[in-house]
């Protein structure tokens, strides 16, 4: 697998470290601040590991000196068992016939761990493997989780949340026929390489009821996380209140995802002797690809930006939250955006 530089987190780091004065500023006479809490959206196989891990080791080390815990959207899929009863309940709906989409994550257990590190309770951080079950996955046994804030322990400050789908937004009914409609036409008029065209809406409509049940991940779990004390909007969804900032590397095409996840898995094959091979990979990327055809759009104007219905909303609780990194094949930035 080629060498993935990291030339993000000299964009990144200062502005979180901004973002994480405000946080603190913001919760100052408190007896205690509150966890500072970061989600991370990259198209897969972008970098964000290794930006996860440049992230990771600035703010352990002085001045700063934070206990961060990073949780995965990928560390809540369901396990094995359950994704197969999934898909033997919707046979024919070929999105979800693997883990990827919306509805194959244990909303949950998320919702669980996320309260905790609120709470800075002693948590246990899940933990999946993708090599499992010949490269379909399973979910490591609870007994070998890493617990934090146990007694003796740093509390958490600062939690990173990452996924491929984190900030994501459901369409309404209407919108999301008229963008698969647009696709089938491209397809059938042949100027069209994505696969949205090729699912039936009945396939994409379930994903997108679903992502509306992932606002349980972003909205509030208490009155001192993040705006919700000021932001009665919130409960429309997505990141409104409880992550704080919100890093998006962005890709100059979107399918550069094939053959980055294609790397990614020759890498995880080498590591532990299993995994898809291409082909599969191919059929794996293929169930995510709608997605990023429907939802990058919401994502790139601002994930924290108010609906529609709620144009009065202050642009002070919104702006500047969100950074937005534009990365070409290489895997490297050739533009930044706040948002």
């Amino acid at each position: 697998m080629p060498e993935i530089v990291d030339d993000k987190s000299q964009h990144c780091i200062p502005f979180l470290l901004d973002r994480l004065r405000v946080h603190t500023e913001g919760h100052r006479g408190n007896p205690s601040t509150p966890p500072f809490f970061i989600g991370l959206n990259g198209v897969q196989g972008a970098g964000k590991t290794v930006l996860v891990s440049a992230l990771n080791d600035t703010l352990r080390s002085e001045p700063y000196s934070l206990s961060v815990v990073t949780l995965s959207l990928d560390d809540i899929y369901l396990d094995h068992a359950d994704q197969v009863a999934l898909a033997q309940t919707h046979p024919s709906n070929p999105l979800l016939q693997h883990r990827g989409q919306p509805s194959t994550h244990d909303l949950a257990l998320g919702e669980e761990v996320f309260a905790s590190l609120a709470a800075e309770r002693p948590t246990a951080i899940p933990q999946y493997d993708k090599s499992a079950f010949e490269g379909q996955g399973d979910r490591v046994p609870r007994s070998q989780w890493r617990v934090v804030n146990q007694e003796g322990q740093d509390k958490v400050k600062v939690v990173i949340f990452e996924g491929w789908c984190v900030g994501f937004r459901a369409w309404d009914n209407q919108t999301l026929r008229a963008k698969w409609e647009a696709a089938v036409h491209q397809k059938e008029n042949g100027e069209y390489d994505g696969r949205l065209g090729h699912v039936n809406f009945e396939d994409i409509k379930c994903v997108n009821d679903a992502l509306r049940g992932y606002d349980v991940l972003t909205e509030c779990v208490s009155s001192a996380i993040g705006d919700c004390e000021i932001t009665s909007f919130t409960n429309i969804g997505f990141l409104r209140s409880k992550l704080d900032a919100l890093i998006h590397i962005d890709a100059e095409n979107p399918r550069f995802v094939y053959e980055w996840r294609q790397e990614q898995e020759r890498t995880l094959r080498a590591a532990k002797g299993a995994g898809m091979t291409e082909q599969q990979v191919n059929h794996f990327v293929d169930g995510y690809y709608p997605s990023y055809e429907l939802f990058t759009e919401t994502l790139r104007e601002g994930a924290f930006k108010p609906a529609p219905q709620f144009p009065s909303a202050s642009s002070s609780h919104w702006q500047g939250r969100q950074l937005r990194l534009m990365v070409n094949r290489n895997r490297r930035v050739q533009e930044v955006i706040k948002i």
